[in-house]
C-alpha cells in the first residue's frame, strides 16, 4: 500500500505555489479553486507575505487548494492506483483527502472549507487562546498534567509530541510546570484548534454540510477521530463537521498505516509535517513530500517500484 497524506494548518510557507503555475493547466485549476472559495489562491500562494497566510480563513483554504491540485496531478498519472492507495489528513487536511478520494467535489470542498475557516477565524478572534506543543515525557503523564491544567490534548501527533491546548493564561501555568521530562514549545496559531473554544464554528458548518451530496471514498480513507477507515461519504461528512472540537489523533492514524503494512508515504503540498512525523511514528517506511512538479516523478515512480 501506498499512503497519501495531507498536511494540516501551519504547513505553508510563502510563495510555496509558485513552481505549480509553470505547469499547464494549474494556473486555471487554481483559478477554478478559488472562485469556489472566494480568494485569491494564486496571489495567496504566490505573493502575499507569512503573515498573511497564517489567517485562518486564508491559510486553511490555501492548503486545502494545493493539495488538491498536487493530488490531482498525481491522481492523473499512468502509474497512479486508487486501489493500493490510503488516503489519511491532518486536521484541515482531511478535507484535501476527502475531496480526493471523491467524497466531496473540489467545488463543495472549498467551498466547505470557507465556511470552515471563517468560522474558526471568527471563534478564534473571540477568546485568548492558543496551543503548545508537548515533547518528550512519559505519555499517561502528560495527558494527565494537561488535563489538570484545564487544557486539551487537542494533537496527538506520535513519535513523543502531544499538543495542548485552551486559554492561555492556562498554557502559560502549564509550562512554568510542565510534566517531568518534557519541553513546551508555544505554536505559532490563532486560537485552541479542536477544543470548545471552537463551538461557535460548528453550527454554521453542520448547516452547510447539510446541503451537500457526498459520495462514498474511492480508496481507504482514515479518519483522524481514531484513525480507523471511513467507507460512507454521509459518515465522513459529519466526522468532519466534529472535527472543529474534537481532537486529531495523528498517532492512531499512523498506527493504522502501519498495520496496513504502508511501504511508502507521499505528503501533498506543501509537505514535511507529516513525513517528519513519520520518520518517529513509521520508522523504516519511506517518505515522498510532493512540494514542487519535479517531485511527481518520485512519487508515481513510488507505486511501479512497490
Amino acid at each position: 500500500m501506498i499512503a497519501v497524506v495531507c498536511p494540516g494548518q501551519g504547513s505553508q510557507k510563502p510563495g510555496f505555489l509558485k513552481p505549480w503555475l509553470e505547469v499547464e493547466g494549474i494556473k486555471e485549476h487554481l483559478q477554478t479553486l478559488s472562485s469556489a472559495a472566494d480568494l485569491d489562491l494564486i496571489h495567496f500562494g504566490t505573493e502575499a507575505d507569512e503573515d498573511t497566510i497564517k489567517d485562518t480563513a486564508i491559510a486553511q483554504p490555501l492548503i486545502v487548494a494545493a493539495g488538491i491540485v498536487a493530488g490531482a496531478a498525481l491522481k492523473r498519472s499512468d502509474s497512479f492506483d486508487a486501489k493500493r492507495t490510503v488516503f489519511a489528513g491532518h486536521s484541515v487536511g482531511e478535507i484535501t483527502a476527502a475531496a480526493l478520494t471523491g467524497v466531496l467535489s473540489e467545488e463543495d470542498a472549498m467551498k466547505f472549507i470557507r465556511v470552515r475557516a471563517k468560522g474558526m477565524a471568527e471563534a478564534a478572534s473571540a477568546a485568548s487562546s492558543g496551543m503548545s506543543a508537548v515533547l518528550g515525557g512519559v505519555e499517561d503523564d502528560v495527558r494527565a498534567a494537561i488535563s489538570d491544567a484545564g487544557l486539551t490534548a487537542a494533537n496527538s501527533n506520535g513519535g513523543g509530541q502531544i499538543v495542548a491546548a485552551g486559554s492561555l493564561d492556562s498554557l502559560k501555568q502549564f509550562a512554568e510546570n510542565p510534566p517531568a521530562k518534557t519541553r513546551i514549545i508555544p505554536l505559532k496559531v490563532a486560537g485552541a484548534f479542536h477544543t470548545d473554544f471552537m463551538s461557535s464554528a460548528v453550527r454554521p458548518l453542520k448547516e452547510f454540510a447539510a446541503t451537500l451530496n457526498p459520495s462514498d471514498p474511492q480508496s481507504k480513507l482514515l479518519t483522524n477521530f481514531d484513525g480507523s477507515e471511513i467507507s460512507l461519504g454521509s459518515a465522513v461528512i459529519e466526522s468532519l463537521v466534529a472535527q472543529i472540537t474534537r481532537p486529531v489523533r495523528w498517532d492512531l492514524c499512523m498506527q493504522t498505516l502501519s498495520s496496513l503494512d504502508v511501504e511508502k508515504i507521499i505528503e501533498l503540498a506543501p509537505a514535511g509535517t507529516l513525513i517528519g512525523l513519520a520518520k518517529r511514528g513509521l520508522k523504516g517506511t519511506e517518505g515522498i513530500a510532493l512540494n514542487v512538479p519535479e517531485d511527481l516523478m518520485t512519487a508515481t515512480a513510488a507505486y511501479s517500484a512497490s
